[in-house]
């Protein structure tokens, strides 16, 4: 078990993510991501070299944007929002993380395409309060 708070887990998720995905500063994410990292998607390749360059590959234009985010011992959820990577709908994602020694150590999730008002069966947005434009 970490010896940082879930607070802290929390803040450093969205740091990361904040980094990689918004910023695309890849030197900067190295040190919050562990080179021994565990990748369970089915969308990315092994290790945090997977994950870095799966980023590389999409457009500029890749926003991140975080809504809920839960923690308890080691592990951080968080429920975002992934646009502008070039595809029809945004991605929808409940990311799953495992802190290990301050650093993200190991991933999993859940994507989903970003559904609109017309497709929404609830009639509720998939992601904050409202549908995409």
């Amino acid at each position: 078990m970490s010896k940082t708070s879930p607070e802290q887990n929390k803040a450093l998720v969205l740091a990361a993510f904040d980094t990689l995905f918004n910023k695309r500063d890849y030197a900067a994410a190295e040190r919050f991501w562990s080179d021994k990292y565990i990748q369970h998607s089915a969308h990315i390749e092994p290790g945090r070299d997977g994950l870095f360059n799966l980023i590389r590959s999409i457009p500029d234009s890749l926003r991140y944007e975080h809504g809920p985010i839960l923690a308890e011992g080691d592990y951080v959820i968080v429920h975002g929002r992934f646009s502008g990577h070039g595809r029809p709908a945004a991605w929808i994602a409940a990311d799953i993380v495992r802190i290990e020694n301050g650093k993200l150590a190991e991933h999993w999730d859940v994507l989903q395409d970003e559904a609109n008002q017309a497709e929404s069966k609830s009639g509720l947005p998939m992601f904050g309060d409202r549908f995409p434009a």
